[in-house]
């Protein structure tokens, strides 16, 4: 299973992460990955960044330390309705929009609300993908979520930090992932690296995503190519929505 950009990283702008962009950068050109997306978290995170931290992504160039350089946020969840907390304005500036569970902004409650908020967050015009659907904190119906993602032609991760943060998740992983197998859903597979070292480590994820039988096809980072076609389809279904919704 290859994979080319690793869509979920943090920089210190996180507030408990600890490397800096061209860190991350340095972490993916030693992995010999062709690229990463900063995926620093949503506002409403305490520590986190003001939302002119995405505005201002801009300024970046396209390639730090020779690879590729993406912009990008892990939004959170905020309620039952799938609202994340950045605003159209600067979602509009960015590459790749994950939307995830964080507990301080999104408690977990019961498998039915979770499901409702995580298929509602699928719903949202403005996201791209789900971070750690898998997270076992937040059981959900994997079946209505794959749906969900599949209907909107979403993306669900795989991350490879679960397995070690989040202890006792592995089961929900291989059921999300071979689920999207069998129905031919979006995935992505992310480090979800807080330290440099981390960026572009799939060890297990990549193991699990094989197990499953997930196609290249469909992991929308297994090339430089797919990735940039997945985000060119999605910029143009934001860019459709704003327009019948002025």
């Amino acid at each position: 299973m290859n994979i080319r950009i690793d869509t979920h990283t943090h920089s210190i702008s996180s507030g408990h992460a600890y490397s800096t962009v061209d860190d991350l950068a340095r972490g993916a050109r030693k992995r010999g990955l062709a690229g990463f997306v900063l995926t620093d978290h949503g506002p409403s995170l305490p520590g986190g960044t003001h939302a002119y931290h995405f505005g201002n992504l801009r300024i970046l160039p396209e390639k730090i330390n020779g690879v590729l350089f993406f912009k990008g946020i892990e939004a959170n969840i905020m309620d039952l309705e799938g609202a994340i907390d950045l605003g159209q304005k600067y979602i509009m500036e960015l590459d790749f929009v994950m939307a995830g569970f964080h507990e301080i902004c999104f408690a977990p409650r019961s498998r039915e609300e979770n499901t409702r908020a995580m298929a509602a967050a699928l719903a949202n015009p403005f996201v791209d993908a789900i971070s750690h659907p898998g997270n076992r904190i937040y059981p959900i119906d994997i079946e209505a979520v794959v749906q969900a993602a599949a209907d909107h032609g979403k993306a669900l991760e795989i991350n490879n930090a679960t397995f070690r943060v989040r202890p006792g998740s592995e089961e929900n992983c291989r059921a999300i992932a071979r689920l999207c197998a069998e129905k031919g859903v979006y995935l992505c597979c992310g480090s979800d690296a807080h330290y440099w070292e981390d960026v572009g480590n799939f060890t297990k994820a990549k193991l699990l995503l094989k197990e499953a039988g997930a196609s290249p096809d469909r992991l929308i980072n297994s090339s430089v190519e797919s990735f940039r076609d997945f985000i060119a389809q999605r910029r143009t279904a934001k860019e459709q929505y704003i327009k019948d919704n002025p």
